[in-house]
């Protein structure tokens, strides 16, 4: 049995959105939460841990990130989603070793701990062909780092290249016989997959667990949908999905369809709590009252949403409709960075450009919550995750009062919002456990990863570029389709995303 108190800090208060007024004591033991009292008004329990000059928030849950792209950060910029997409995701796969998927999956993991984030959903590409020593050996990386970690196969029966609007008039025979992948998985195989993960890799009892990621409704039949959330049902495993990034994917669906893929979702009875729907950028009053009804969230992901030009989706109308919103990084192949304090404080700022009524816009106190208890409640979680309180998982993490964003002291809840970096950061702990002190992973050395990370480039970055020429010569022929898209209308409704659009 492992028992500790941390003693005398700050902390944020049990709602989440505002700060305790005085200082308390936090009493830890094996792993959960379990007393927050005034500081001094008993005995430490188990090892006393001076605290003070600290403040304690929940660690920050990103609820959206693709491992696959980490050897990629730094690579893109000044791309939409559809003509970048194919450069992440190539039409040969790189040839990865296990232990290259071990090494790429701690890039992002480790920025994730340093910078305050205690849980990351990793939606990680696993085609064509599924190896399951890949998946293995990226839960290994989240087991040994010490981060709380939910991965999901990423899964879908549709080709990406045929999910495409007007990829057969655009794109020559030849081309398209060039996409097709000679020896694939069939998508049963990813499914029983996942399956049999749950049974041993179920996120209610692991720290580094299994959740259901269907790729986006134009990458799934609707009866492959039905089975995913036939699965979901009865593993009672997250779902999370990709819906409507970008106008190109919106206007094409109302194109195709006649509705919004959140319709179409709502019609397919998908929509469900436990359930997030990625991104969701382009949104009808519709579509909101939909999602609202069926209890599932939005995962914002505003500062990848802001580099592929995506759009920025419509926070304060999804809150008003009782819509819970998380907000996670996406992936570093777009973005480079799993940096939650970053998305934070932009979710925070970009959104008071909504609107003139000031008293609506996007606060501190909410972006922090979607940061929080937010991503919990998107992953059904939320009565472990997310909240400083007696029976949650002690997932936290403490920052330094006498850090440059915390001087002088007058809002911390603000000041760490706006004003942190991560320098202030003295511990992160998961599960109880120090995993970050002082600014250093605990378990792992973090020059030694990046190292035996530089060798494995090395040998990888050839095969990385020569997949980007490969990708480069497809890249007329999206760029016409991209365009094209831009001329179809959206769905009746819809609210604007972008500036150009007003």
């Amino acid at each position: 049995m492992t028992k500790l108190t941390l003693l005398g800090l700050r902390a944020l208060a049990e709602d989440g959105l505002h700060v305790l007024p005085a200082p308390v004591d936090i009493v830890i033991e094996n792993g959960e939460i379990r007393d927050v009292r005034p500081t001094g008004s008993a005995p430490p329990e188990g090892e006393p841990v001076d605290a003070r000059h600290t403040f304690a928030v929940p660690g920050f849950l990103n609820g959206h990130h693709h491992s696959h792209e980490n050897f990629h950060k730094g690579r893109y910029d000044r791309l939409p989603l559809e003509l970048w997409m194919n450069y992440v995701r190539p039409a040969k796969p790189l040839p990865l070793t296990a232990e290259d998927v071990y090494l790429r999956t701690l890039v992002g993991a480790s920025q994730a701990l340093l910078s305050g984030t205690t849980c990351i959903v990793d939606d990680f590409n696993a085609s064509p062909v599924l190896h399951p020593e890949h998946i293995e050996a990226a839960m290994s990386a989240y087991e040994d780092i010490g981060i709380r970690a939910l991965l999901g196969p990423t899964l879908f029966d549709v080709p990406f290249h045929q999910s495409v609007p007007f990829i057969h008039e655009e794109c020559s025979d030849d081309t398209l016989a060039s996409l097709a992948t000679v020896k694939a998985t069939p998508p049963s195989e990813y499914l029983r997959f996942v399956e049999e993960l749950a049974a041993t890799r179920h996120p209610d009892v692991n720290r580094v667990g299994v959740l259901l990621a269907p790729s986006a409704p134009q990458r799934c039949s609707d009866g492959f949908l039905h089975q995913v959330r036939e699965l979901a049902d009865a593993t009672q495993l997250p779902v999370i999905i990709h819906v409507q990034e970008t106008r190109l994917q919106a206007a094409s669906a109302w194109h195709e369809r006649g509705k919004t893929l959140f319709q179409h979702l709502d019609d397919l009875g998908f929509l469900a709590p436990g359930t997030s729907l990625i991104h969701a950028v382009w949104l009808t009053p519709d579509d909101i009252a939909r999602i609202a009804r069926s209890g599932a969230s939005v995962q914002h992901n505003p500062n990848s949403n802001l580099k592929l030009g995506s759009g920025l989706m419509p926070m304060r109308p999804l809150l008003d409709a009782g819509v819970n919103v998380s907000l996670g990084t996406d992936g570093c192949g777009s973005l480079e960075s799993t940096d939650m304090l970053r998305v934070v404080s932009n979710t925070a700022l970009i959104h008071k450009l909504r609107g003139n009524d000031y008293k609506r816009w996007i606060g501190a106190e909410e972006a922090l919550y979607a940061a929080t208890e937010g991503g919990a409640k998107a992953l059904g979680m939320e009565g472990r995750l997310g909240r400083i309180a007696p029976g949650q998982r002690a997932d936290l993490v403490l920052y330094r009062l006498d850090g440059p964003a915390f001087t002088p002291l007058n809002d911390p809840l603000r000041q760490l919002v706006f004003g942190e970096s991560g320098a202030s950061i003295d511990s992160v702990f998961v599960e109880g456990e120090r995993v970050v002190a002082d600014g250093q992973l605990t378990r792992l050395d973090q020059r030694a990863i990046s190292r035996r990370i530089e060798q494995a480039m090395t040998r990888l970055r050839p095969a990385i570029g020569e997949a980007e020429k490969q990708t480069e010569r497809l890249r007329p022929a999206y760029e016409r389709i991209w365009s094209r898209c831009q001329s179809l209308p959206l769905a009746p409704g819809t609210l604007s995303a972008r500036l150009d659009d007003v």
